[in-house]
Formats: structure tokens, C-alpha cells, sequence
């Protein structure tokens, strides 16, 4: 099967399928159907002069590009957030395969289209869709959106569940995005909780990638996720941008963890970018590293006893680095405690020395707990 385009009447790129009968000379095209719509590389849906546009993602990808604002599949999500979408493919072109055949890429499930079994499936279901279509997606519809330049101090961190509680280890839950905002240093907070994904905006001047369209970094649990435990381990990282369409490549699961050279464009589906330095590829490390306290790190000397708390609710956290911290000061590095009296907090801090039914607990030990209940 070949496709060609055609631009229709409302200006949109429709994607047409055909094979060539050969027993006619000269070869003539048949059984033509329309299998969908070619998407720009770069689109967005106005509504009274405000973008409209959905963050989704699938646990367990080694790439993604997190954004959608195809204005065909926004308000198909069957709620404001969730984790059982499953949305149409959004097809872009990708360049050619080796055969010299044209390889279109799906942007909402991350996978090329183009195979033998794609085709195949055109005939059975009469649309082009990606082997990735029946999976199911979590997403954020309008998510909240950030000004990093609004507020005097903002601290986003992946919300991993704790290592200890007052019941034991709790059960394995998958990572959110947890923020702490503040309008004047030191002041209270005016956000204090999780989220499931945020947009977080900065100056447009600060020209964090090559794209200059580009002012906002979305925020998801897995990138958030591979981020943090980069950082923890001192993992190489970087932010390269496609050479094709200039957007920054974000790595998920192995790829965030095995640097490399060649990179795959979430965004275009090409893979024609490398790196200098083998890296795994993150729009967070820029907007991470603007601002010069987020790599500074304060080890706490406080102490507790948990025993001193006997029948209080209780949680426990080993510290993990910020994905981003704005405030004029180090972060802190221990390990976090909440008790609880009454529904309200007894206790809300950071300490470097936890004592709990008599044995000091290890930050390190912590951290690995933490890790194996976090489902990504």
C-alpha cells in the first residue's frame, strides 16, 4: 500500500491508501479509502485566545512526547484525569525506511507506523493506527500551570510512597509530582500537595532550548521519576533537541538509564540526532539547572525518636533532590518525617538522624524501599 496526500477544503492534510493494479497497462490506482489526517509537527487548539492541551503518557515507555493539543482528540478523554484513556493515534511523518517507503510516527503512543502488520491492519480496520493504539494512557486535561517567575521560591520533587509508616512498609503505588510554593521566602506555602502532572513555565528569555516557541516544560510522573534517581546517582544527563524539529528529547525507563548517542525524536518520530557525549536526553536539566542553588545540598543534624511519638500515625521518607528548586537556599538532604495527632501535623521535617524502635534508620536503605514500592 502507498498513501498520498490531499489537502481538503477546511485546509487540513487528509492521508489517503492505494495500491496499483498491475494488470492494466498503464498501472492504475484502486480500492483509494481515507485512513485519517496528517498532523502538523507543531500544532495547538485556541479556545477565546487561551491553548487548550492535555498531558498524557503511558507507564513503562523508554520515550515520550507528553504534550497533545491535537485538537482531534482533546475532549476525548473520558474525565478531567485518569488512567484509562485510549486514544486515536495522532500520525506525523517520519522520513523514509530503508526500503525508500515513507515512515509516518505516532505521537500519542510513541511507535512508528509503516510495517507490513500496520498495513495488514489497514485492510481490517480501515484506519491507520499504530500496534500501540489499544493502549491504555493516564492524562491530565487543562493541567495546572506554574509561573516559575511569579513566585519567590517553587520546589517540585517526584512524590515517591514511604519507605516506613506507622503500619509497616505501605503497598506499591506509582509516582506523582509533589510541589511546595511560596510567594515571599519563608513564608507560608501556598501550594502544598500532589499532583498527577503540572506545566511549569519560565521566561521565555532565558532560551532554555533551540526552539524558541517553546516556554513551558510538562511535567510527568515517570520523567519526573528518572530525573530524581538520576540525580541521586550521578547519572550522565543532558537536553539535546531533534535536528528534525527542534524539540528537546525526553528518555523514559531504559534509555534514562543507559546513556547513548542516537536519540529518537518523540516529537517527529526521526531519528536522526546524536549527542556528543552518550546521555539520556531530559527537558528537565535545563529548567533544573538555571537556577544555581539546585545543586547544592545542606546535610541536616537534627535528630528524632519515633518511639518518643508511641501510638502517633506516622511517615517516612528518605530525601530525594528536587526536580526543580528556586529558593535562595541549599536543599536539604536527610530523612523526612510526618506524625500526625488529630488529622494535623505534629511533626514536618527533614532530619539526619531517625531513630525508630531503637536502631537508627539508614537514608540509603530508605531510598532503595522507596524504589521498589514506586510503579512506573
Amino acid at each position: 500500500m502507498e498513501i498520498e496526500r490531499f489537502v481538503g477544503d477546511d485546509g487540513r492534510l487528509g492521508l489517503w491508501g492505494y495500491e496499483w493494479d498491475l494488470s492494466e497497462k498503464p498501472a492504475k490506482k484502486t480500492n483509494r479509502r481515507f485512513l485519517g489526517y496528517e498532523q502538523p509537527v507543531h500544532s495547538a487548539q485556541h479556545q477565546a485566545g487561551v491553548v487548550r492541551e492535555a498531558i498524557c503518557w503511558s507507564y513503562g515507555r523508554t520515550l515520550g512526547n507528553i504534550a497533545m493539543s491535537n485538537e482531534d482528540l482533546l475532549g476525548r478523554f473520558p474525565a478531567q484525569e485518569g488512567d484509562d484513556a485510549h486514544l486515536e493515534c495522532d500520525i506525523v511523518a517520519a522520513g523514509k525506511m530503508r526500503n525508500g517507503q515513507e515512515r509516518w510516527w505516532c505521537r500519542t503512543h510513541q511507535r512508528h507506523w509503516g510495517t507490513k502488520g500496520d498495513i495488514a491492519d489497514v485492510a481490517k480496520s480501515g484506519s491507520m493506527r499504530c500496534a500501540n493504539h489499544d493502549q491504555p494512557m493516564s492524562y491530565v486535561v487543562d493541567p495546572r500551570h506554574i509561573k516559575i517567575q511569579d513566585y519567590a521560591e517553587v520546589g517540585i520533587w517526584c512524590s515517591m510512597p514511604p519507605a516506613l509508616t506507622h503500619k509497616g512498609v505501605p503497598p506499591p503505588r506509582r509516582p506523582k509530582i509533589h510541589a511546595h510554593v511560596r510567594e515571599k521566602p519563608g513564608a507560608d506555602k501556598v501550594i502544598d500537595q500532589d499532583f498527577k502532572a503540572l506545566s511549569l513555565h519560565y521566561n521565555a528569555k532565558d532560551n532554555l532550548f533551540s526552539s524558541t516557541e517553546i516556554t513551558k516544560v510538562h511535567l510527568t510522573p515517570p520523567a519526573a521519576l528518572e530525573f530524581v534517581l538520576a540525580l541521586e546517582f550521578g547519572k550522565a544527563m543532558g537536553c539535546i533537541s531533534c535536528r528534525d524539529c527542534g524539540y528537546p528529547h525526553l528518555d523514559l525507563g531504559d534509555f534514562a538509564r543507559k546513556p547513548h548517542t542516537k536519540h529518537l525524536c518523540g516529537n517527529c518520530g526521526r531519528d536522526n540526532t546524536r549527542s556528543r557525549e552518550p546521555i539520556a536526553s531530559t527537558p528537565l536539566k535545563p529548567l533544573h539547572d538555571q537556577f544555581s542553588r539546585a545543586n547544592q545540598y545542606e546535610d541536616v543534624a537534627k535528630e528524632i525518636n519515633l518511639d518518643d511519638f508511641a501510638g502517633l500515625p506516622f511517615q517516612v521518607w528518605a530525601s530525594t533532590p528536587a526536580v526543580l528548586w528556586t529558593a535562595e537556599r541549599p536543599q536539604e538532604r536527610g530523612i523526612h518525617v510526618h506524625v500526625y495527632k488529630d488529622g494535623d501535623y505534629v511533626i514536618d521535617d527533614t532530619y539526619g538522624v531517625v531513630r525508630y524502635q531503637g536502631k537508627v534508620l539508614e537514608r540509603s536503605a530508605l531510598l532503595q524501599t522507596m524504589m521498589q514500592g514506586t510503579i512506573n
